[in-house]
């Protein structure tokens, strides 16, 4: 069994699309551990406020098959995929941790994900740094991503 973390995010009706979406992991995955819904501006473009949260579970998939679903998934709920990376978008699935494999490196770069992962995750320690989620989300400078509980 994998633990596999991904993190969540929608700001376009965001409360309709992650509903959708963790209705849908939960028929994949058992047992979903999920952390409080956060807010934040949107992060390299102008748009609406986005929702963030990150889900853990465990999982016997290999890493290539939950990508493949976490994309199914978006694409069900309207996903457009665009050349820009940062745009507007319906919901945004990604795999962030597969065991101790760092899949996404956003992981020290967001607060909207250091933050939820902290939350649900604050003993685990980071495959690199060997510092606790707990930590790392504590030292985190969020004076330039500003990030409120929803």
């Amino acid at each position: 069994m994998a633990r596999v973390y991904i993190s969540i995010g929608s700001n376009i009706e965001p409360l309709r699309y992650i509903r959708s979406s963790i209705r849908t992991l939960r028929q994949y995955y058992d047992k979903l551990i999920l952390s409080s819904v956060y807010e934040t501006e949107a992060v390299g473009f102008e748009g609406d406020n986005f929702y963030n949260l990150v889900v853990g579970f465990d999982t016997k998939m290999e890493v290539h098959k939950v990508v493949e679903t976490l994309k199914q998934i978006e694409n069900d709920n309207n996903r457009q995929r665009t050349s820009e990376r940062f745009s507007a978008r319906t919901l945004d699935l990604d795999l962030l941790l597969y065991d101790n494999f760092i899949v996404k490196d956003e992981i020290l770069k967001y607060a909207f994900v250091i933050i939820p992962l902290a939350e649900i995750a604050p003993q685990s320690l980071h495959p690199i740094t060997k510092q606790s989620y707990s930590d790392l989300a504590q030292a985190f400078d969020t004076s330039e991503q500003a990030i409120w509980r929803v």
